[in-house]
């Protein structure tokens, strides 16, 4: 007889309501002193910020490897067809492509890069897989960004990840200034679970990866949480990167600058904390956008 094995639900969303729920999981899940990339201070920090921000975490000589390289898969017609390739809604450019460790070996040799990967087991204390991977491409002059979000609620609800034992990076390869639509995060947010109002409808992914919907917060519990927390804008040279924890509140503005943002992001997940059914969803999203093959990073 085959039995089912019952996951609890620590972080209900997506309900009739919204609703607001202190976090249940660590931050840092490595034991302290547990040696690895990140220094003490600095993981102290994400500890209490949910983020940390590295100066240079590929070299300047390497970041045209990795630029020219997304330049090949965004120009590439073949890529442009599949269905892992997201087309912006108002140029028809391509926005974002999922799967890039898949699709590129360049890509696929960043992921193993101990400077990426060494960081991610550092901070979840455990081997890590892929949850996601994609680049992201912001031309100038009017590309869109993206509303204001906690990442885990969505890879929660829709993907069915059980605990906040997630952490992603994003890696600049283009310079991300003041203006041209770079990350924002609300220090501090990573402490308090916001579940979103209203059901998810089927398929909610092809539209929100175009523009958010289900999964949004309310204006005024981003009100409340900003005026709580503040709001950081990063910025850096291409090859300096951010991580965050799956649960910040973050966002980013349109780019109406000359200036192009380009960035690959990378998610790990914990091995321990292996994707199952969805929680507030009636299907599970593509394994592109949410994966369920768990093999370790190595």
């Amino acid at each position: 007889m085959t039995t089912m094995t019952t996951v609890t639900d620590l972080y209900p969303s997506r309900g009739a309501t919204e609703v607001s729920i202190p976090r249940k999981d660590p931050v840092v899940w490595s034991a302290p002193g547990t040696p690895g990339p990140i220094a003490t201070g600095d993981l102290e920090a994400f500890e209490r910020d949910g983020f940390l921000a590295v100066d240079q975490i590929i070299r300047p000589d390497e970041v045209p490897v990795y630029r020219n390289e997304l330049e090949r898969l965004v120009t590439d017609p073949e890529i442009r067809a599949d269905e892992r390739s997201i087309i912006e809604p108002k140029s028809k450019e391509i926005r974002s492509v999922f799967e890039v460790h898949k699709i590129s070996e360049v890509f696929a040799n960043l992921v193993r890069d101990e400077r990426v990967v060494g960081r991610a087991r550092q901070i979840l204390g455990s081997d890590v897989y892929v949850h996601q991977s994609r680049i992201n491409v912001k031309p100038g002059f009017g590309a869109s960004g993206f509303y204001w979000h906690s990442d885990f609620e969505t890879w929660h609800a829709e993907d069915g990840l059980p605990n906040m034992r997630t952490v992603s990076v994003s890696i600049a390869l283009t310079e991300n200034y003041d203006t041209n639509g770079g990350l924002m995060i609300m220090p501090g947010s990573h402490r308090t679970f916001l579940g979103c109002a209203g059901a998810t409808p089927k398929d909610n992914y092809k539209q929100s990866l175009q523009m958010q919907d289900a999964g949004t917060p309310s204006d005024e519990a981003l009100t409340s949480m900003a005026s709580d927390y503040g709001i950081k804008l990063f910025t850096g040279k291409a090859g300096s990167a951010t991580w965050f924890d799956c649960n910040c509140m973050h966002g980013s503005g349109d780019n109406i600058t000359p200036f192009p943002r380009s960035n690959v992001f990378i998610v790990f997940n914990s091995v321990e904390n292996q994707a199952v059914e969805p929680f507030a969803a009636p299907i599970r999203r593509p394994e592109f956008i949410g994966a369920r093959d768990f093999t370790p990073v190595k």
